[in-house]
């Protein structure tokens, strides 16, 4: 009992020496965000979406069993790829980068609309209603061109090669093994 009235004693001391301390401000997670151009944004995130980049977009197709056509333009050789197949992955990539490029730029253009909403102060219950959705479109079309280009390359490849690919990138195990194979993947 003795020492525990010790401890409350210094603690009751030091606080009562330091009341800044006291009174300190908890630590600001965004201390610092408050100088990005769009506060919602890191500089990372919108370079991310300027070069196209799939920023976990794509994993519920990446992880289930479609792969993606940077990743398999880089497999290629250990896929097995035909001429043809390779041509028709990097074309595909290609069309993707240019559409994804374009789409996360208008995430980029909503998202500083929204910020300048709120930094002009008039932002008000209707303007952000749209302002939002805006933002929430511009984003779901961004993922969406990634899981359709997750769809168009799986069926440029047959089963063998996309199991093949899970296992170049560390997905194999039981859960893909029971996995079935994704729809409308062609056989030569």
């Amino acid at each position: 009992m003795r020492r525990s009235a010790v401890v409350v004693a210094l603690a009751l001391g030091m606080w009562q020496a330091s009341p800044a301390l006291a009174q300190a401000p908890a630590p600001a997670p965004y201390a610092g965000q408050q100088l990005r151009d769009i506060k919602a944004l890191s500089a990372e995130d919108a370079l991310a979406y300027t070069e196209g980049r799939g920023m976990g977009f794509a994993k519920a197709a990446e992880l289930n069993g479609y792969p993606g056509p940077m990743h398999v333009v880089e497999l290629a050789e250990p896929l097995k790829l035909s001429a043809g197949q390779i041509e028709a992955s990097r074309a595909l990539l290609l069309r993707h980068k240019t559409e994804v490029r374009g789409l996360g730029q208008r995430v980029i253009d909503a998202e500083r609309a929204l910020d300048m909403a709120f930094a002009q102060r008039s932002v008000d219950a209707d303007s952000l209603h749209r302002l939002l959705r805006d933002v929430a479109l511009a984003q779901a079309e961004v993922r969406e061109s990634h899981l359709r280009t997750h769809l168009e390359q799986t069926a440029l490849l047959t089963s063998a090669q996309v199991h093949r690919y899970d296992e170049l990138r560390g997905y194999a195990g039981a859960a893909l093994d029971k996995r079935p194979a994704p729809a409308h993947t062609h056989s030569h």
